[in-house]
């Protein structure tokens, strides 16, 4: 009549007790016996639930997991000395000063150091541009020099005789380990050239020249900064001046595309922000090669604008047509991802009908008004880039309308084609509009000609003299590479004038100045020590994009480290994703200084485990600098401190034993500051700085001072250790490997039990996994998760890059507290690390035990009606029967049990989100940017254009593919498939704390499957044991496999729409009223007409 495993409140829903419905009146001794009744029903099905008739006795589950806690806990207290180590730290309880951290005063002090930072380098570049602008002065222009400079990829260059090449000669170069071991000559500059600009040119030469002033203060600045790195010089007429001297290689194709004034901190340093609307005619005379080019004129626009830059694209003829209709009315920010976005829209314009551009160029003026009204542009200057074959008219009338007297918006003019019939039309727009006129007829004539426009947005802020100092965001660079890829970097940057009286009303920009600061350098201001073991600082820009972040991560693993397309416009809400509102990210990007607290999910473990945390936020700005710095501490043991005291002499004695080891990425002492010190190791820096024999040596006090407590606290575990490495009855199957230990105060420690060569795994020894060492912006990951334990219990993990099985380790690490107290600062971490098949072995051994007192089990792991696993607290398996379910997610191996264990509370599933991944997707048939250097859709586009320009077209494109920066746009591609950014979700798991023990019971299709979980005691671990008689197929399997948000159009329109808060820089130079705007451009054979001349006389006379 009852049947198994069905509560009844289950039964009562299927009618069981349906006679009960119509009775009205129950009396009371009737309700007891029902109550009663009820009662014995539903304790039957618990405990039938719970499996006791299924084969799977709890109470002998619960044997085996503490028989192999036990153990376990044994080995790994025992080798690891965790109890004396405690017992070492309790001794100076009562002298060591526990504080709580101010985390505003600690921001506030941080914020400080890096402004001192950042203004050193600052200063370095005034001194630039002073001598930059002191030797311009002097020179005359000599259109016939002669002269011969280091030219950074012919240098130590010899031809067949094994004579030095012209430009080339010997240019000594030694290896520099400030510069990541390149060979580089300290005391001199070189000067790259484009390839596609004649080195021996005179405009070129000159500067080259004049500039030569700037080696003498290149050198002065590294002497008086040694923590400089590159410092150069970027011409307005296309050379770059680099020091320290270094050789350049050209790529296979024997082709350098670096043009300086392409790149951000020349452009952000040479312009004001601005608001642009692209004009591109689609009419039908711009059928063939005129769209191509076209197409390519606009994406080189592109490429000049900035992330405080504003824009939209428009397509005319005798319609007007948005290149993204979702953004109709409306201007975006150029970040990198909407610049992509439009580049993709790009390819699907095609030519047709007749263009009507006074109706486009109403709707640029009437749009960009409007858009300035709302504030939320760039609020500066404003342009309007005409992309077209030719203008009939001059569209005085429009621009009377919308743009006299004051001529607010600029026009530039690109004629596309060879003709220059309309040529004076669009000239004399350009010169009554205080814009710029230039021709485009090949391919390789766009990028020069689209950054002419550069120079005249400049003019302003040449003729104000005002040397504005920009910072770029972070960007990475490639000629630097530590052990982890790529540097990421920061420029400060300043522009370069002439100061010459006869051309101060041209506004003449020389160039700008500019060094790098690696944001490793910030990082080095940090005391990791005082954020303590979750802890992190972080930077954020103007416009909210992150500068320095643990969570950024700006490459991904493709074969070798590749960048990330959007890595330099990641959004500190994209990071800090819990803050919904974007309460903290607009408050830094207001500059404010304040306080701010939420619950954070942080990933771990190359993002498979999460951690549950509450976070304060401290923030405040860095004044002199667009940046803002914030703090996070968790609460409770990450917001105390403690302060030890010990000797020097005994401090220093127990720091200098060969088994001690400090943080690599944390500073001590600023090695860096002066030469000599560069080849000291931190240890030896501490010695020198405690004898008081250098001075300028600067180190962190308060940090020596606890390192050397740390250093005498945790010496005795370094004898402790020996003794057990030389017992030879212990650890005589060498299971275990390694006794390892951290401090606070990034000291470490470790012991071999076993020689080198016989390690399963030497991440330890070889800091393989930067996850698990002491970093500049994080913990050890066996610390981080030990220290979240329940003091006393260890923490056991399989790490995830391990290797073969042969090669795979068990980690198993604990806490030590300071005090017993809730709040206890965590002192230090300790830990083994052993052999997978000992900590297997051990497991199988304990799953063989019974209470029987015949000695005869009734169950074991052995038999083939049960399935034994070990998982730890994030449902990974550490043990199974299955050796190639070693760590792999339970809910993979067993998705009916992790499904039951989820309903129960067992575990729980934790949402987490990353808006920095990289999806693989099936490629489109074309795509704008490699279809514009595809060599095939050159010759169909060239077989469309006139016959005669033919010949022309497949010599000048040809050679623009040679030259120019995106012809591997194709060789990225991976089959039909590629890497694009994209958002996903992915669950993570966390079992239940309070839950010690479950049994559970599944009910399938034609069957039950039962199971019984019990916690390891004193660990992270749970033993699980399924009945495997019943497969349950109607469950399928639980992954953790992250899945692509996917946005609806009308989605992915707000998205683009959508505009966070942002501060636009506090400069703005959008005009002048001594600007000379009739130097307004020039075309093939185009001399101006005296009519157009004298009207744009006329219009230049009008009142401003």
């Amino acid at each position: 009549m009852y049947q198994k495993g069905r509560t009844f409140q289950a039964l009562a829903r299927e009618g069981v007790f349906v006679k009960m419905r119509g009775v009205k009146v129950v009396p009371a001794r009737l309700r007891c016996g029902l109550f009663l009744f009820m009662w014995i029903i539903q304790s039957t099905a618990v405990v039938d639930g719970a499996g006791t008739h299924q084969g799977i006795p709890p109470q002998v589950v619960k044997l085996w997991a503490s028989a192999f806690g036990g153990e376990m806990k044994s080995i790994a207290a025992k080798y690891s000395g965790s109890q004396l180590l405690q017992k070492k730290y309790k001794e100076f309880e009562r002298s060591v000063r526990v504080e709580e951290i101010d985390g505003l005063k600690l921001v506030k002090r941080l914020a400080e150091n890096m402004e001192e930072m950042f203004r050193k380098k600052a200063e370095a570049m005034k001194r630039l541009v002073e001598a930059a602008e002191e030797a311009h002065l002097q020179h005359e222009e000599d259109p016939n020099l002669q002269y011969e400079y280091f030219n950074a990829v012919l240098i130590n260059e010899q031809d067949e005789d094994g004579n030095s090449v012209e430009l080339g000669g010997e240019f000594i170069l030694q290896p520099n380990d400030h510069f990541n071991n390149l060979s580089v000559n300290l005391s001199l500059s070189v000067v790259q050239v484009p390839t596609n600009m004649y080195n021996k040119d005179s405009a070129i030469v000159n500067g080259v020249y004049w500039s030569e002033a700037l080696n003498k203060v290149f050198v002065d600045n590294f002497e008086r900064d040694p923590s400089l790195i590159w410092q150069y010089f970027g011409s307005a007429k296309g050379f770059f001046r680099q020091y320290p001297g270094i050789k350049w290689t050209p790529d296979e194709h024997g082709v350098i595309a670096f043009d300086c004034r392409n790149r951000k901190w020349y452009i952000q340093a040479a312009t004001s922000p601005k608001d642009v609307v692209i004009l591109v005619d689609v009419s039908g005379s711009m059928k063939g090669l005129r769209l191509t080019i076209a197409k390519q004129t606009v994406s080189s626009i592109l490429d000049t604008l900035g992330d405080d830059d504003f824009f939209n694209i428009i397509a005319y003829n005798e319609e007007l047509r948005y290149v993204e209709p979702c953004l109709n009315g409306t201007l975006v920010q150029a970040d990198v991802t909407n610049k992509d976005h439009f580049r993709e829209h790009l390819d699907k314009l095609f030519a047709k009908g007749i263009g009507m551009l006074d109706r486009a160029l109403t709707e640029a003026f009437e749009l960009l008004s409007d858009f300035n009204q709302t504030g939320r542009g760039s609020v500066c200057s404003q342009a309007i880039m005409l992309v077209t074959d030719g203008a009939v008219d001059t569209y005085d009338a429009v621009f009377a309308k919308y743009n006299w007297p004051d001529r607010k918006v600029r026009i530039f003019p690109y004629l596309i084609g060879r003709e220059s019939a309309f040529a004076d039309n669009l000239k004399w727009m350009a010169c009554a509009n205080k814009g710029y006129f230039t021709q485009i007829s090949t391919l390789a004539d766009v990028q020069e000609n689209v950054m002419e426009y550069l120079h005249v947005l400049s003019r302003p802020k040449v003729i104000d003299q005002e040397h504005d100092v920009v910072w770029t965001e972070a960007y990475i660079d490639s000629t630097l590479e530590d052990n982890q890829g790529p540097v990421l970097m920061t420029t400060v940057a300043m522009p370069v004038f002439s100061t010459k009286n006869e051309t101060k009303n041209k506004g003449i920009l020389l160039g700008v100045v500019g060094t790098d600061v690696p944001v490793s350098e910030l990082l080095k201001t940090i005391p990791k020590y005082k954020l303590g073991i979750h802890g992190y600082a972080f930077a954020i820009t103007n416009n909210g994009y992150i500068l320095t972040h643990p969570d950024l991560r700006p490459l991904y693993e493709e074969g070798k480290k590749r960048r990330k397309p959007n890595y330099s416009s990641v959004d500190l809400s994209e990071v800090e994703w819990e803050d919904k509102d974007d309460e903290l990210r607009n408050a830094m990007v207001n500059r404010k200084t304040g306080i701010f607290s939420m619950e954070v999910k942080k990933t771990v473990d190359k993002g498979k485990r999460v951690l549950v945390l509450h976070n304060d936020y401290y923030y405040t700005d860095i004044k002199g600098t667009p940046f803002s710095l914030g703090v996070a501490l968790s609460r409770g043991h990450g917001k105390y401190f403690f302060r030890g005291s010990v000797t020097v002499e005994e401090g220093l004695h127990d720091l200098e034993h060969p088994d001690v080891a400090l943080a690599d990425e944390w500073t001590y002492c600023n090695t860096d500051e002066h030469p000599e010190h560069r080849y000291l190791s931190q240890i030896e820096a501490i010695k020198l700085y405690l004898s008081g024999e250098q001075p300028h040596l600067k180190c962190d006090k308060e940090l020596i001072q606890e390192v050397l407590f740390d250093a005498v606290v945790t010496a005795p575990i370094e004898a402790y250790w020996t003794s057990l490495a030389l017992n030879k009855s212990e650890n005589s199957d060498k299971g275990v490997e390694i006794a390892y230990l951290g401090t606070r105060t990034g000291l470490s420690r470790i012991n071999l039990f076993v020689v080198p060569d016989q390690l399963s795994n030497q991440d330890f020894l070889t800091a393989e996994d930067k996850e698990g060492v002491f970093n500049a912006d994080h913990f050890p990951l066996w610390y981080k998760r030990a220290a979240e334990q329940v003091p006393g219990t260890f923490i056991y993990s399989l790490p995830f890059n391990t290797g073969s099985e042969n090669k795979s380790v068990v980690l198993a690490s604990t806490a030590i507290q300071l005090l017993d107290e809730r709040k206890s600062p965590i002192a230090a971490a300790v830990g083994i690390q052993m052999k997978l098949e000992f900590f297997q072995r051990k497991f199988w051994t304990a799953s063989r035990q019974c209470a029987a007192l015949d000695g005869k089990c009734s169950i074991s792991c052995d038999n083939d009606d049960i399935n034994c696993y070990l998982i730890d607290n994030n449902g990974f398996i550490l043990v199974a029967e299955d050796s190639s379910l070693t760590s792999v997610f339970f809910g993979e191996a067993e998705g009916a049990v992790m499904s039951k264990l989820l309903t129960m509370g067992s575990f729980k599933r934790v949402t987490l989100y990353d808006y920095q991944a990289i999806c693989r997707i099936y490629a489109e048939s074309s795509d704008s940017s490699s279809s514009l250097l595809d060599p095939y859709f050159a010759f169909f586009a060239a077989v469309k254009w006139l016959l005669t320009e033919l010949v022309i077209f497949l010599v000048e494109f040809n050679l623009y593919s040679w030259w120019h920066s995106d012809f591997t746009a194709k060789a990225q591609r991976d089959g039909r498939t590629m890497l694009v950014p994209c958002d996903t979700e992915y669950p993570a798991f966390i079992s239940e704390r309070t839950i010690k023990e479950t049994t559970g019971n599944i009910g399938c299709d034609d069957c039950n499957k039962s199971f019984v979980i019990q916690q390891i005691p004193s660990s992270n671990l749970f033993m699980v044991v399924v009945d495997n008689k019943c497969t349950c197929r109607d469950f399928g399997p639980i992954t953790m496999d992250p899945i692509e948000i996917m946005y609806n159009e009308s989605l992915k329109c707000e998205r683009l729409k959508l505009q966070k808060h942002r501060r636009r820089p506090d400069t703005c130079h959008p005009f002048h009223p001594e600007e000379n705007s009739m130097e307004c451009g020039r075309a093939l054979g185009l001399t101006a007409s005296l009519t157009v001349t004298f009207f744009a006389l006329l219009v230049a006379l009008f009142p401003r």
